[in-house]
């Protein structure tokens, strides 16, 4: 714990190796919530870079009192809505069937599954759409919640708002994904 908070002073300060290293120790828990949040690995990455990036250029400003998780935490879950906010202008652009609607992704699956497999990926695949399709104030406190066993307070000072908010919406995302998902479902089982 002792070497980690020198790290994060030093990093503080500027020092590359330092911030290397932190970049290092957070880098896979920080891609899976990317990853999650974005819904593509190969976006996820970007977005992971673009996070990283802006960090080293806002280093100076990190007050290594607050933990360094957190405040990272807090660029990701930004960039994260930044792409959500470039992704809604994509789609306007590519009209209302462009190259993310299902039918598109559809088109070239050659072998056909057994019905039940082929329901579940349905399911699977509506829930995924509805996850992507949350907005970004009811997505980020979701998945910091469900997908990284974060606490309410952790996840409110990551987000800059209050525990009952976090509840709040964290109960909302639920809501919304529930409404989403079982409408879509085709079998009565």
């Amino acid at each position: 714990m002792e070497e980690n908070a020198r790290t994060e002073v030093r990093a503080s300060r500027g020092e590359r190796a330092a911030f290397t290293a932190l970049m290092t120790a957070t880098k896979a828990d920080l891609y899976r919530f990317v990853r999650r949040y974005v819904g593509d690995e190969d976006e996820a990455h970007d977005v992971l870079q673009e996070a990283y990036a802006s960090a080293w250029l806002a280093i100076r400003r990190y007050d290594p009192a607050r933990p360094f998780d957190v405040w990272l935490r807090s660029i990701a879950v930004n960039k994260c809505r930044d792409w959500s906010r470039r992704r809604a202008v994509r789609r306007v652009v590519r009209g209302i069937m462009g190259l993310d609607s299902p039918e598109a992704a559809a088109v070239g699956q050659d072998v056909p599954s057994p019905e039940a497999r082929l329901d579940d990926r349905r399911q699977l695949s509506e829930l995924q759409r509805a996850l992507t399709d949350l907005p970004a104030s009811l997505k980020g406190p979701l998945l910091l919640a469900t997908l990284e066993g974060r606490s309410h307070a952790e996840i409110a000072a990551i987000l800059g708002i209050t525990t009952k908010a976090v509840e709040t919406r964290i109960a909302r995302a639920r809501q919304k994904l529930g409404e989403a998902v079982k409408p879509n479902a085709r079998t009565g089982a």
